[in-house]
């Protein structure tokens, strides 16, 4: 009960609630634009099925923190650099959403669109779109759970932040989807986006910072 009343616990979880609904942008603009490409009456399912294995990857990853703390540990070097566990997966995590993007952007420009979508096509889609996301899911949840780690030792502290913001992303998931989907230019702006968080990560991967 003294932690309910303690105002440096509360100071806590709300500075770290909104430093992970800031972290979770990307994410969230990441599983928008990805579920962009299924049927409509499918779109709000994988949003939240997206939203709700990252909640459970970043829970899961809260309560590993001697293995996260691992991760950042010396794994071999290259000269002056030295690669850990997190810098392969922030370089990989990049990577792919540069792919992704590129991909993305080549086929709304000079793609023939999605509107006919056979049934077992959209089911392949939708396999095909959850399995992207827990991809990415993985490289967003590890640099949160960093973010958190850094920030306070309090587990319930942490784990509450994420929940909240990772809840407060779900009730936002369909109206930002819904309006990447009917914006053209704001999906081009969107993906832009993930083709500069892309860039970042690799660089963050390859020890030059960006602030």
């Amino acid at each position: 009960m003294e932690a309910l009343t303690d105002p440096l616990i509360w100071s806590s979880l709300l500075t770290l609630t909104l430093l992970e609904i800031v972290l979770g942008i990307d994410n969230l603009i990441f599983i928008s634009v990805l579920t962009s490409r299924l049927p409509e009456e499918q779109r709000p399912k994988a949003q939240k099925l997206g939203l709700a294995l990252a909640l459970l990857f970043r829970i899961g990853l809260l309560a590993s923190i001697v293995w996260i703390v691992g991760l950042t540990a010396p794994l071999f070097s290259i000269g002056d650099y030295v690669v850990s566990w997190r810098d392969l997966i922030l370089v990989g995590g990049g990577l792919f959403l540069l792919a992704k993007g590129t991909f993305e952007i080549h086929d709304t420009v000079e793609g023939e669109g999605h509107t006919a979508n056979p049934v077992g096509k959209a089911a392949a889609s939708f396999l095909s779109i959850a399995i992207q996301i827990v991809a990415l899911d993985i490289v967003f949840s590890l640099d949160s759970v960093i973010t958190a780690v850094g920030m306070t030792d309090n587990l319930p502290v942490m784990i509450t932040a994420v929940s909240i913001a990772i809840v407060i992303m779900m009730i936002a998931a369909t109206p930002v989807g819904n309006f990447i989907q009917q914006h053209p230019t704001t999906k081009m702006l969107a993906l832009s986006f993930l083709l500069l968080v892309g860039m970042a990560l690799i660089a963050d991967g390859l020890h030059f910072h960006i602030p």
